[in-house]
């Protein structure tokens, strides 16, 4: 603008030195500058002057303390900073900003005028930022520019609050209704919620429509009063322990009440074949009908028994209740609209069952998977003759299987989805309300007859679709109600869901923060994701605060029983963040199943041959195929993994003949690397990997992580150090009383030895004995003319006869004695207990002294004499 207020000048030719001076004072930018180059050549130049002038100061430090010594440069040095903060403030009173730096009376003043500086800084360089856009061009408010064809994003959540395209949709807005300060309904219940963590019971006790009689448990629900001292304990485990007591059939408790009339129900052929579609009534030409009384929801019950058929709907809130809650049931007929309030009438809706268990009435349910738990968890209600609107849509293979899109394709109706989510505890219910929970259930037997129409069109007149989507519906008829169940291990269902890593501090803490949050909702009938949040859960999981305040920072916004709760959630954490800290890889190892064994790898080793493998080594079989058994550390069920082991084990049977077997290697050799092998570590979990070093001072230090872990391995309970002493105690007096046993067993069979040794005869008595029955001796045999061995005496021949156990019968003719067949320990005799070591130069003992020794003790082809051998030497005992 200025240089082209300049070439004006230039152009507009000589006038008047007046003119000229007037047209310059107008044209001046600021005062003495004439445009913007000379303003910023000026202040260019005031900058660099200033820079300069400040570098020129005494720099922070001793040089500084020393000039500020002097009381010239003091006052000089006041003097200039308060014209540096009177010329900041107006500055930044021209901006808009705070402007009171010369506030010197607060202890914090320094850091609060720091602050004011700062902010005003990044509020002056904004709004330059947007002059300098503003003047190359630039226009930030206008809208960017878009490829042609581009479509911008719709802001949809989901289908439930999608826009409608035609202009006739009432309201643009979409707002979800909440009661923040809305009563509890739970409190006004007769019966009260059981949030006990224990199987859910049916609650029916009168079966109208039966084919198989109620058994007697849910018949006598009235004899839980008879038991006072089942009081204090949850219902569903007072009737169990009552049947454990009357040994009564436990199966009756957790069995469909209508299960066996659902496995014989049939369905009429006039429900198979092609019907005409019923036209629907305008919404405002019908009656609808609030039902809140006992009276009313008699006569409606009444009224649904005379129909063939009627649409049900329900409508459920989940987030302030641990279990949930079914506030509204709608019912429509074709020709009124119910609206019943099951909150006031939970109690009493049991009446119903005599119209939903008929099965001469269709009940037409859309996604009645959730419903039927619901209805069996509030109000003890079963359907029979079940026909789902959402199964009918899959089998036609639809675009979409909601009912606003059966409301669209059938009706031509733009259902209104922004109450869906809505809190359906407010009472009274806004007349939105009421009319979106109407609009569920009008035009749905419309659409009944219209999608039993297409099923039969659609499979050539043929029943077979139709028949497949009532065999559908009646398996969902067939569901039972689960109450979720609290296991040590349901922690690790969820983090599996969220694919979260953790190692073994943000494990434990994770379960902790589950356990706790599962009991206190339990405790305060709500439901997790209002005590705690999954996400918060996992947040606080992962970060480990120290303090409480960091528990509070990973919440955002703060639920508010864990504000209330935050010094019992900080000792959770604690305790998880005094776990030894493990990988992940190895922690998940661990707690998943056994520790593989990694065996050294042998040669010569074929898949068949199992020689090596120690009968005590669990099978090598892949994850799929082993069973996963949790690891263990100083644990209870040790003899029960143990007995797993040996079943496993024996899964695998060890070969008998093979062609690896190692013959160098002794048996106890082999024995001791089996039992080498079969041992492991316990430990092994908890030590470093080997290329890790580990700083000797660690290891001594309390306050180290190392020496805390080397302090975990060697604690064991005293109850187990007992326990321990105890078994080796009786292991001792065990071993004692079986060394008794085999001492006792030991002399009473020498005793039956000796005993048996009276009775048999000598040689001598069976040769005499031969020779009395023969009447001839025996005839010497002379010996060959080679052979030099002397004749032995009579004495040696008579000592060499050996005693025999069996008796020999006297034959005529004499058989020598087969020696080679005989026991040998029969010649041991009586060994002499003075002396036992072979001297072969021992004398004879004269005929008045008793020979100690035996005669089997000496040999048959020794002779007597005296000999040279074994005055020197020590013969070895035998």
């Amino acid at each position: 603008m200025a240089s082209s207020k300049k070439k004006d000048l230039k152009s507009s030719g000589p006038k008047d030195s007046n003119s000229d001076t007037n047209d310059e004072d107008k044209d001046e930018l600021c005062p003495g500058f004439r445009d913007v180059d000379a303003f910023v050549k000026h202040g260019f130049g005031a900058v660099l002057s200033a820079t300069k002038a400040s570098a020129g100061l005494p720099q922070a430090g001793d040089e500084y303390d020393f000039y500020r010594s002097f009381p010239g440069f003091q006052e000089f040095c006041e003097s200039q900073g308060d014209k540096l903060l009177h010329c900041m403030s107006q500055i930044m009173q021209h901006h808009g900003c705070r402007s009171h730096m010369r506030d010197r009376n607060k202890l914090t003043g320094l850091e609060e005028r720091f602050d004011l500086v700062v902010d005003s800084n990044d509020v002056i360089l904004e709004r330059v930022g947007i002059l300098l856009d503003e003047a190359d061009g630039v226009n930030r408010s206008q809208q960017p520019v878009m490829p042609a064809g581009f479509q911008p994003p719709k802001i949809v959540v989901s289908s439930w609050n999608r826009k409608g395209s035609s202009s006739s949709s009432r309201s643009e807005t979409f707002r979800l209704l909440h009661a923040k300060n809305i009563t509890r309904p739970q409190l006004k219940f007769k019966e009260k919620v059981d949030n006990s963590n224990t199987p859910f019971i049916p609650k029916i006790f009168i079966k109208p429509n039966a084919v198989k009689p109620l058994p007697s448990y849910f018949t006598n629900k009235q004899m839980r009063k008879e038991r006072p001292e089942d009081l204090d304990v949850p219902a569903a485990l007072a009737d169990f322990i009552h049947q454990q007591r009357t040994q009564e059939h436990v199966d009756d408790m957790f069995a469909h009440p209508y299960q066996y009339e659902l496995d014989h129900l049939t369905i009429p052929e006039n429900l198979l074949s092609k019907p005409e579609p019923q036209m629907y009534k305008p919404v405002a030409e019908t009656k609808l009908s609030f039902v809140d009384t006992l009276e009313d929801l008699v006569a409606l019950n009444e009224k649904l028994c005379k129909l063939s058929e009627f649409a049900v709907d329900l409508e459920h809130h989940s987030y302030r209740s641990f279990l949930g809650l079914t506030c509204l049931m709608q019912i429509s007929t074709r020709g009124e609209d119910f609206i019943i309030d099951t909150l006031e009438l939970r109690s009493e809706m049991y009446i119903l069952n005599e119209a939903f268990t008929d099965p001469s009435i269709v009940k037409v349910f859309h996604g009645a998977d959730s419903d039927i738990e619901w209805l069996q968890r509030d109000f003890g209600l079963y359907v029979v003759n079940l026909f789902d609107t959402h199964q009918a849509s899959r089998a036609l293979n639809l675009a979409r299987h909601s009912l606003d899109h059966l409301l669209k394709h059938f009706c031509s109706v733009d259902s209104d989805k922004r109450y869906q989510l809505a809190d359906w505890r407010v009472r009274p219910l806004p007349d939105e309300m009421v009319q979106y929970a109407r609009t569920d259930t009008h035009y749905l037997l419309y659409i009944y007859d219209c999608v039993r129409v297409q099923l039969l069109d659609f499979n050539h007149g043929q029943p077979g679709l139709l028949q497949s989507v009532w065999n559908k519906s009646r398996s969902i008829s067939l569901k039972k109600y689960v109450k979720p169940i609290y296991t040590e291990e349901s922690y690790l269902e969820l983090q599996r869901k969220q694919k979260k890593s953790f190692n073994t501090q943000q494990l434990t803490a994770f379960r902790l923060l589950f356990a706790w949050r599962d009991k206190l909702a339990r405790q305060e009938d709500e439901s997790t994701g209002y005590v705690l949040p999954t996400h918060m859960m996992i947040k606080i999981s992962e970060e480990l605060p120290k303090e409480p305040q960091g528990i509070i920072a990973c919440c955002n916004p703060v639920p508010p029983l864990v504000r209330q709760y935050i010094n019992e959630l900080h000792l959770l954490v604690q305790e998880a963040r005094e776990m030894p800290l493990l990988k992940a890889e190895i922690a998940a190892q661990k707690k998943t199943g056994l520790t593989p064994i990694k065996k050294p790898e042998v040669p010569l080793f074929g898949p068949h041959d199992t020689s090596r493998v120690s009968e005590s080594d669990p099978p090598q079989i892949s994850a799929d195929e082993l069973p996963v058994k949790q690891g263990m550390l100083f644990s209870e069920d040790e003899d029960k993994m143990d007995v797993d082991a040996q079943k496993e084990s024996g899964l695998v049977a060890s070969a008998k003949i093979t062609l690896f077997e190692m013959i160098c290697v002794s048996a106890a050799q082999m024995k001791a690397r089996r039992i080498i092998e079969s041992f492991e570590n316990p430990f092994r979990m908890y030590l470093p990997s080997t290329d890790v070093h580990v700083n000797k001072n660690a290891k001594f230090d309390p306050s180290s992580k190392i020496f805390e872990i080397s302090k975990r391995w060697k604690l064991q309970s005293v109850e187990q150090q007992q326990t321990e002493l105890e078994a080796k105690k009786k292991a001792k007096q065990e071993a004692k009383e079986m060394a008794k046993k085999q001492t006792e067993e030991r002399t009473k069979a020498k005793q039956s030895y000796q005993e048996s040794l009276k009775n048999v005869a000598t040689v001598r008595q069976q040769v005499a004995e031969s020779s009395n029955a023969g009447g001839k001796k025996r005839e010497r045999v002379d010996s060959e003319v080679g052979d030099l061995t002397p004749k032995p005496s009579k004495k040696l021949m008579k000592s060499a006869e050996k005693p025999q156990k069996t008796e020999v019968t006297p034959q005529d003719s004499f058989k020598p004695f087969d020696y080679s067949q005989s026991d040998l320990k029969v010649f041991a005799g009586n060994t002499s207990k003075d002396n036992t070591q072979f001297d072969p130069n021992r004398q004879k003992t004269p005929k008045g002294q008793k020979n100690n020794t035996g005669a089997g003790n000496r040999s048959m082809s020794y002779l007597p004499g005296k000999s040279d051998r074994g005055f020197r030497h020590n013969w070895p005992k035998r």
